[in-house]
Formats: structure tokens, sequence, C-alpha cells
């Protein structure tokens, strides 16, 4: 029940006022905008990542990012012992998402493509690469295929953006670009 009924019960039958058609228009038309604009920043603002993304079994991504550390290894991670790994310039790179972890940390050179395979072992992770903003959600049994070209180079931060329970704020990576010739 109502503090203030209306006066009239059948209110869809009252005539919409001139300022509220007005404001209905404007918001009608702001949504169209708003929609062709997102055509125009994935096709001209190069803002959303065209990925390639298909299903595998988790067992067998963990198997061929092992066996891709195994083959491109350079050295380890200060005490963690966790693999550096430098694939050769317009190969393929796989990085995995597991419980508070992504591995194996990655070396790649400056202006050089990657194709870069991102899987999950366990649960949905969010992959953050900072500072360049490339967002993935990242699910077990769905492999993200993107190719990247770093522009700059420096230490990148991968971040698990995506809940992932009491350990997720420990849950980050490196990628480390380095200029063409050149091991960091």
């Amino acid at each position: 029940m109502a503090i203030h009924p209306p006066q009239s019960r059948v209110w869809w039958k009252e005539p919409i006022a001139k300022a509220e058609l007005v404001w209905i228009g404007v918001a009608f038309l702001w949504g169209l905008i708003m929609f062709f604009m997102m055509i125009y920043w994935h096709i001209y603002g190069q803002q959303n990542l065209s990925t390639q993304v298909g299903r595998i079994d988790p067992a067998v991504f963990e198997q061929r990012t092992n066996d891709f550390a195994e083959k491109f290894k350079v050295r380890e991670e200060g005490d963690t012992g966790i693999p550096v790994v430098k694939p050769p310039a317009g190969g393929d790179a796989y990085m995995l998402a597991r419980t508070y972890e992504w591995w194996p940390v990655l070396e790649l050179e400056k202006g050089k493509s990657y194709k870069l395979h991102i899987s999950s072992l366990d649960l949905q992770h969010g992959f953050s690469l900072q500072p360049i903003n490339m967002n993935i959600q990242v699910h077990p049994g769905l492999e993200h295929v993107v190719t990247i070209t770093p522009t700059e180079a420096g230490i990148y931060g991968v971040v698990c953006n995506e809940y992932c329970g009491l350990g997720h704020h420990v849950m980050t990576g490196r990628i480390y670009v380095v200029d063409s010739g050149q091991g960091g």
C-alpha cells in the first residue's frame, strides 16, 4: 500500500509528459550511440582483444606448458626457482594459471610478435597484463590464444584480477621485455 496512492489506478493509460518523452528519447539515442561506439572502438580503437578460444584438457595444457618451459628455459627467477622462458620471436609462448601462481615467467623481445597461449588448471582466474591493461578471463578447459607485440622494454606485471581464494592477493607473474638481441 502506497503512502500517496495515484489518483488513477490505471497509470499506464495516462498521457506521458513532454519532458519525460524528451528524456526517454535522449536515453534511447545515447544507448544507440554507445552501441555503435563499442563496434567503432573494437575496430579502430584497438581496445578489445581478438582472441582465439578453444577447448583443451587442463592436463594437456599443463604438459604443453611444461614442455615449452623445459625447451626454452634461460634461467631461474631469483630464489623462487620459477623458470624464465624465452621463446623464439614469432613463436608460441605458454603461461598457465593455477592456484595463486602464474607460471612460467616469460622473456620476450621488444617489437617481436608472439602467440601467447593462456589457460587455467583449476579455477577461474583473471589475466591482467600491466601497464598495458590487457584483461582476459581465464577458465580451466579453455585456451586463449592472443597475438602480442611488446612495444616497450621493461617488466610487465601479470595480476589475477578475479578472486580465486585466500591467496589471491599473491597471485602475480612477470613478463620481461628486452631489446632485440639482449637478455634480461
